[in-house]
């Protein structure tokens, strides 16, 4: 069999497996689905009306409404990096389980491996981001102003930023002793949303944590996820958001396969 079939078959038959895992332990993928619910579910109905005139409703005019709106892309994008820790915890299990050990006796595509670990995050991440934007509609969220395209753009960038991050928390799982440190090593992707612009506005932070909110890929993926479906503007946002997401696929990817291809000690 040729190089490339060879890739894809053994590439499907790990997608297989990471799948077979994430319906046989449900409970992995719902505990790190459990931190942006519930803080899209405070955010909203304890803090909503103080945090909707903080952002633009002053003036006694403030409604939660408009706090929903503004929230949501930013909880879509944290439960991404929520997601996103899974595939850390997961991959340091297998090399420190003896699998990946098994499978370098056999005649499989090297890099089978870690195609499957990844591509079955990014749909685990996708179907998460579902699930969370369901909690977001049925509390009020509507995108009436995004166009059939803007939808489509929103849907591309979730899914590329999921990647991005997938191959980031791949490394970081490949250079973790254990899945415990694996875990703890990956939780800036769950701590970098919470200094972003998903709660409130970049410019409205003291000026010492502005440039962390502002310069981190967070932000413009939220501000860009938020302008296409909420029908606004996106300015230079999409650019940045995209740069964000090919440097950290292209990092993520040469530092997992430089960990994935050395040899065991």
């Amino acid at each position: 069999m040729s190089a490339l079939p060879l890739a894809v078959r053994d590439s499907s038959t790990m997608l297989r497996r990471n799948l077979l895992h994430a319906r046989r332990y449900p409970s992995a993928t719902l505990n790190l689905l459990l931190t942006p619910v519930m803080l899209l579910l405070l955010f909203v109905y304890i803090f909503g009306d103080a945090m909707s005139a903080g952002i633009g409703g002053g003036g006694g005019g403030a409604d939660r409404a408009d706090y929903v709106a503004y929230i949501v892309p930013g909880i879509l994008l944290m439960t991404v990096g929520s997601t996103t820790i899974g595939s850390a915890v997961h991959m340091a299990m297998d090399m420190t389980e003896g699998i990946i050990a098994r499978f370098r006796t056999m005649a499989i595509h090297r890099g089978s491996v870690l195609i499957g670990h990844v591509v079955g995050s990014v749909l685990q991440a996708v179907m998460s981001v579902v699930l969370v934007g369901a909690v977001g509609v049925a509390i009020g969220f509507r995108s009436t102003d995004a166009t059939v395209l803007e939808w489509l753009a929103a849907f591309g960038l979730v899914a590329f930023f999921s990647l991005a991050l997938t191959w980031i928390a791949v490394g970081v799982g490949l250079s973790s002793p254990n899945a415990e440190a694996a875990s703890n090593s990956a939780m800036p992707l769950i701590l970098l949303p919470l200094i972003s612009s998903a709660f409130i506005p970049a410019e409205t932070m003291p000026g010492w944590i502005r440039p962390i909110a502002e310069y981190q890929p967070f932000t413009p993926a939220i501000e860009t996820l938020r302008g296409l479906l909420l029908g606004s503007g996106i300015g230079h946002n999409g650019w940045l958001a995209l740069a964000w997401c090919v440097g950290l696929t292209v990092l993520g990817y040469v530092w997992s396969r430089a960990l994935f291809d050395r040899d065991p000690k």
